[in-house]
């Protein structure tokens, strides 16, 4: 995904322009999933999937601002939304029968010291950022479902006013 880049700042005597690479974008690719009885939560928002052109396979995206950069950042005030919290919400029990948590970078504050030296390592590193805890099984209410009219098919946090009621 490419980050935005910001209008020119002075800077130490010269001028500037900062990146804003604070945004990410998740992507879900689901499989045997029915759409009638199933949604994808995020934050409490519902993801809007997609079906592919294999039955029962969807995708579905949620961009979030991951982190605060100290310098100038597209959306200044808004604060990082993380850790993800997915849920799989059922129409039919009104229930979450499980979901998963995804910190953006590792929990204990660790990073690599070297790039992965292979695409299976890379894959590695990515699954080991899926955690399946930190979600709340049980009772919930329905995600509602916000389209966004830059991200159709994207959930976009960025956009959304908080939407588990909190202040």
């Amino acid at each position: 995904m490419p980050w935005h880049v910001l209008g020119e700042e002075p800077a130490g005597g010269a001028t500037a322009r900062f990146v804003d690479s604070s945004v990410e974008l998740v992507r879900a690719l689901l499989s045997d999933w029915m759409d009638e009885r199933f949604v994808l939560a995020c934050n409490c928002g519902a993801v809007p999937l997609t079906p592919t052109e294999r039955a029962g396979e969807y995708v579905g995206g949620v961009h979030f601002k991951a982190w605060q950069p100290p310098v100038s950042v597209l959306h200044p005030t808004l604060p990082a939304q993380t850790p993800l919290v997915f849920e799989v919400y059922d129409r039919w029990t009104g229930r979450s029968p499980g979901g998963m948590t995804y910190p953006v970078s590792h929990p204990g504050g660790r990073s690599y010291e070297h790039f992965p030296v292979n695409a299976n390592e890379a894959e590695a590193r990515r699954r080991s950022r899926f955690f399946p805890i930190g979600h709340a099984p049980g009772s919930m209410v329905e995600p509602v479902l916000v389209r966004s009219r830059e991200h159709p098919r994207a959930l976009d946090l960025r956009r959304v006013e908080d939407l588990r009621g909190n202040d």
